[in-house]
């Protein structure tokens, strides 16, 4: 029952990802010929395989992590808080800095990880980029021999899909339809790639990640019946 999940063992995330270089043309010849087969499907006719590029970031084999943000709940006595933070920079440092997390905060068996669409992206895109740096997968993510109720994973979209797997919603929609304040009151998913290469601003790419990670902890408010958090009960740290 998700009225019994202690919030204090939860750690939600939200990942932002980009293409691995800015242009089509930086790619060597074999990574070319790799994205236009890669992308031939989705793209089908309407776009060449460099005008898809911008949309590379979706694919862990042809993108890279530019931030993870995280949240956590504590509570003294009636004190409810929320609090945030966020890794970025170089992706292999980021990642070595959410192992670190992982490993010393949320590594026991009671301890789980929350995103919206986590299960089809967040959670297997950083396993996948860990192990392209070489690095060895923590327990949280690495699902190797696991049963599926073994897997620490929660998906507040498969959550609200109850059993209707081919429903597909958008976090957008989600916080719309639950009354939830909107994480994409600045930018979307589309327009990163378009912060970040251009206007090189990587604080507003924060910025909404981290709404992004607070709307996912405020779903699962919603989906417990519990009141949503208040703006003087969530932290930036």
């Amino acid at each position: 029952m998700i009225t019994k999940l202690n919030l204090e063992n939860i750690l939600f995330l939200d990942i932002e990802t980009v293409p691995e270089v800015e242009h089509f043309s930086d790619l060597d010849n074999t990574k070319k010929e790799l994205w236009e087969h890669k992308s031939q499907y989705q793209r089908k006719d309407d776009f060449s395989a460099e005008e898809f590029y911008n949309r590379a970031g979706i694919w862990a084999e042809f993108g890279k992590i530019i931030c993870i943000s995280v949240g956590y709940f504590t509570f003294q006595g009636d004190v409810r808080m929320f609090r945030v933070t966020s890794f970025h920079g170089e992706e292999k440092s980021l990642l070595k800095e959410f192992k670190t997390l992982l490993i010393s905060h949320f590594s026991q068996a009671k301890h789980l990880l929350c995103a919206h669409n986590g299960k089809e992206f967040d959670f297997p895109y950083i396993a996948r980029r860990m192990i392209i740096y070489g690095m060895t997968l923590p327990y949280k993510l690495n699902l190797f021999g696991k049963k599926p109720w073994e897997v620490p994973h929660l998906d507040t979209l498969e959550l609200w899909k109850f059993g209707d797997y081919k429903n597909y919603t958008s976090l957008k929609l989600l916080t719309n339809v639950l009354g939830i304040p909107s994480p994409k009151d600045d930018i979307d998913g589309s327009e990163v790639y378009r912060v970040y290469y251009q206007e090189k601003n990587i604080d507003r790419i924060i910025d909404y990640c981290e709404k992004d990670t607070i709307a996912v902890a405020q779903i699962l408010l919603r989906l417990r019946g519990d009141e949503l958090l208040h703006n003087n009960e969530i932290i930036h740290i």
